[in-house]
């Protein structure tokens, strides 16, 4: 069985919490002495990924926190080996969360109090003043929740929504164990006692008992800086579990081990899984020190991961759910909406994609909506019913005559931001110079090395930047939505705003695509943003390596699949 040589020993930062001198037996999947090592860029800081939702947190939660199922290019996909989450009532509208019989690492058993904390983390319980003012900043205003009825023998809890919710699937999950915060919060040693303690505090409204909860829930789950890890803080209820953080001058590494009590339909295969810092040159390290690794499509990577593919080893591309787009600022000379038109016709995003992707526009995934990602059914939809191809997407026979057409006259100044920094949107720029400038646009460099300040101070027309695609009806209105918090156009429509007010009590998948096309159709009339192309991430994977399929999104791309993982004899 292969085994991977690790690096220089880790300074004396760390530690980690032991194993149990007496455990289960491995899953029979496991195969012994097995281990991959994964280049990682991320830092693990807390256990609970709802209260510190990082992306290194975020990365150890997919491998150690069970869930009844994950959101994948848009859609629900169930895991009926944790539960099963089905609407019990239309009116009210009214979900059952009901687990299967899953365990955390200690063998405590996961019941109705995990499933009830984690509502109530979800629901503000626990929200910080910070929190709670930021919310009551995007119209997020706090009402009266009806606590949901718990069966502890069924080890269910059925939660009564206001209105219908898109997102009932995903609505509840179990981020941290419930008889941990328990124990912590009332200072009990006995596991059941502190359950019974958390759903008292729940149900019975107890603000004194409710504010012990969240500091343990805000405060209690993260690492030490002495790198001293309780052992309660690493429990696990998915595949595997936190056996070692450690640091050195490298940077963090992650030690993963199989939970030796998980039980999921799938069972790891590996015996053990290392995240480690990338060092200085990634792709030199992969089929040494390396394993896998996630990198960015830069011209410095093209001959590097070619010569990797001539030796057998397997690059796959995806992205990671941000969207380079050209958006305009309708105020000034894009104040008509006639002149951002013209303007958008006469930059085709084939030209910028291939401008700004250089060697690698090949990876880039061209997409026509702003507001899904290709590869979703819903983009299929959006991309039948929004109107862009018609409207926005298919240049005319004159850009030149267009402008003039608008009222805008030749070597009209076009202020465009982007950020200095970036390959894509430097390449993006020049591209727009030439193909722009040939349809009489004067196309001015505002370049920038903090695309952020310089984003807020408006002083642009228009913008080449990479954005969320936004994937809930909140993110939605907070991109799109009249006033909304992370609005780049300051673009706003009535008709956008109820649309996505009924996309956020749909429960139908079906109605939900035909809404998503109608918000992106009112996105494509106003004529204040190009999509280029999805932002790829390439992962090289070693080709002893196996099972390794990397997603698309923000939200652990790598770590969702480990459990797939394995290595060939």
């Amino acid at each position: 069985m292969r085994r991977r040589r690790l690096g220089a020993a880790a300074l004396a930062v760390a530690v980690v919490a032991g194993l149990a001198a007496c455990t289960p037996a491995l899953p029979a999947s496991v195969v012994p002495g097995s281990k991959i090592a994964v280049g990682w860029t991320q830092e693990f800081t807390s256990a609970n990924a709802a209260a510190s939702p990082t992306a290194g947190n975020l990365d150890i939660a997919a491998t150690t926190r069970g869930r009844f199922g994950d959101v994948v290019d848009g859609e629900f996909v169930p895991d009926e080996g944790f539960g099963t989450v089905k609407i019990s009532s239309d009116e009210p509208f009214t979900v059952t969360y009901d687990l299967a019989e899953p365990a955390w690492s200690d063998g405590i058993p996961l019941d109705a109090a995990d499933l009830l904390l984690g509502w109530a983390g979800a629901a503000g319980y626990f929200r910080t003043d910070d929190e709670a003012d930021a919310g009551a900043e995007e119209g997020q205003a706090d009402a009266d929740i009806e606590v949901p009825a718990i069966d502890e023998f069924a080890r269910s809890i059925a939660v009564t929504f206001a209105q219908p919710d898109i997102d009932w699937q995903s609505a509840v999950t179990v981020p941290v164990p419930a008889h941990v915060v328990g124990q912590r919060a009332f200072g009990t040693d006995d596991a059941m006692e502190a359950k019974q303690a958390v759903i008292r505090a729940i149900q019975d409204d107890d603000a004194e008992a409710l504010a012990a909860i969240a500091e343990v829930w805000n405060e209690g789950f993260a690492l030490p800086e002495d790198g001293k890890i309780p052992a309660d803080l690493l429990l696990s209820s998915g595949p595997f579990q936190v056996d070692e953080v450690s640091v050195d001058e490298a940077g963090q590494s992650v030690r993963l081990v199989p939970n030796t009590g998980y039980r999921g339909l799938v069972t790891p295969k590996i015996a053990r899984i290392d995240l480690v810092p990338t060092g200085d040159d990634p792709l030199a390290a992969i089929g040494d020190s390396l394993d896998v690794v996630q990198v960015a499509p830069v011209a410095a990577n093209v001959d590097p991961i070619h010569e990797l593919e001539r030796r057998d080893l397997t690059s796959d591309t995806t992205h990671d759910g941000t969207v380079w787009a050209l958006q305009l600022n309708p105020a000034g000379v894009f104040s008509e909406h006639a002149a951002r038109t013209a303007f958008i016709h006469a930059a085709p995003a084939t030209a910028l994609l291939q401008g700004g992707g250089g060697e690698w526009a090949s990876a880039y995934a061209g997409t026509t909506s702003m507001a899904t990602t290709p590869g979703s059914r819903a983009y299929d939809i959006v991309n039948e019913d929004s109107g862009f191809s018609a409207t926005l997407g298919t240049p005319g026979d004159d850009a030149a005559l267009e402008r003039e057409a608008a009222g805008v006259p030749a070597g009209a100044s076009v202020c465009v931001l982007y950020d200095r920094a970036s390959e894509f949107a430097a390449g993006a720029f020049v591209a727009l110079q030439g193909v722009a400038g040939e349809a009489g646009w004067s196309i001015v460099d505002c370049g920038t090395d903090d695309l952020e300040a310089a984003l807020g101070q408006r002083a642009w027309n228009a913008v080449i930047s990479r954005v969320p695609v936004p994937q809930t009806p909140g993110e939605i209105f907070a991109q799109w939505g009249s006033g909304g918090a992370a609005s780049i156009t300051g673009s706003a429509d009535p008709e956008r705003d109820e649309l996505i007010a009924q996309l956020a009590q749909t429960t139908d998948v079906y109605e939900a695509r035909d809404l998503r096309a109608r918000i992106e159709a009112t996105i494509v009339r106003a004529a204040v943003a190009l999509p280029l192309a999805m932002n790829p991430r390439v992962t090289i994977v070693d080709k002893d390596v196996m099972g390794i399929a990397a997603r698309n999104g923000a939200t652990a791309p790598l770590t969702s699949g480990v459990v797939q993982w394995e290595v060939a004899p």
